[in-house]
């Protein structure tokens, strides 16, 4: 960020992480629909009579006026945006699942409106209940792409031509599918689930697993050693 005065005003933003800061204050890092990832000082936050306190919660929609130069802008206003049904069980730990991929991956200060929306529309699936595996998937594969990682699911990279359906491919991180013979490689599949993870279309419980398997390997080469502490909470809740 330059160190010119800037802010905005306004502007629909979700909460990915909060922290004490000084007596009274808190740190926040937060998800903006134009400015992306945003570091907000809240001063007073945390004091009993802070009109503050209600509002500035993790999942909740919201509008957040700021202002200020560096790393760091201060809050200057807060509201919610509109009213938003309480998350439980899995679906909570999904969504902190959701803010640990983009406080992992996402740095401050780069737009990403289209990772806002994906955010917005995977918090709306993990509150309509059921199951939070592809809501997680298709974020998953928005954010990478939003970041410069995007996954190529339509074509075979060794020949310069789009998947066959009926092909076994083999997914090379950093690079795409090839074809194999076998079904033997770690992430071998086929043509037909690649275009469909590709696609968002996780209705298949197949496709559902081969999505994660992938998706797995993938973060887990960038994560380069970091790890996911809320994985290990879902994984443990399953169980």
């Amino acid at each position: 960020m330059s160190g010119t005065t800037s802010g905005a005003e306004l502007e629909d933003a979700f909460i990915l992480h909060a922290r004490p800061y000084q007596e009274t204050s808190q740190i926040l890092e937060v998800l903006g629909a134009q400015h992306g990832r945003v570091g907000l000082v809240a001063r007073g936050a945390r004091r009993p009579k802070s009109p503050w306190r209600s509002v500035l919660q993790p999942f909740l929609p919201l509008r957040l006026s700021w202002a200020g130069r560096g790393a760091l802008y201060t809050l200057r206003g807060a509201e919610a945006a509109s009213f938003a049904l309480a998350l439980d069980g899995v679906a909570l730990m999904g969504a902190f699942y959701l803010n640990e991929l983009v406080l992992n991956f996402v740095r401050r200060g780069d737009p990403h409106p289209g990772l806002f929306i994906a955010y917005s529309q995977a918090l709306a699936e993990l509150r309509s209940g059921g199951d939070p595996e592809p809501a997680l998937r298709r974020f998953e594969l928005q954010m990478l792409a939003d970041v410069g990682y995007g996954l190529n699911l339509e074509h075979d990279v060794l020949n310069d031509v789009p998947l066959d359906p009926d092909a076994l491919y083999e997914y090379r991180l950093e690079q795409g599918p090839v074809p194999v013979a076998a079904d033997g490689a770690a992430l071998a599949m086929s043509g037909a689930v690649l275009l469909a993870i590709g696609r968002g279309d996780l209705s298949s419980p197949a496709t559902l697993q081969a999505a994660k398997r992938l998706l797995r390997s993938v973060l887990a080469h960038y994560l380069d050693g970091r790890t996911l502490k809320t994985r290990a909470v879902l994984a443990s809740m399953r169980r």
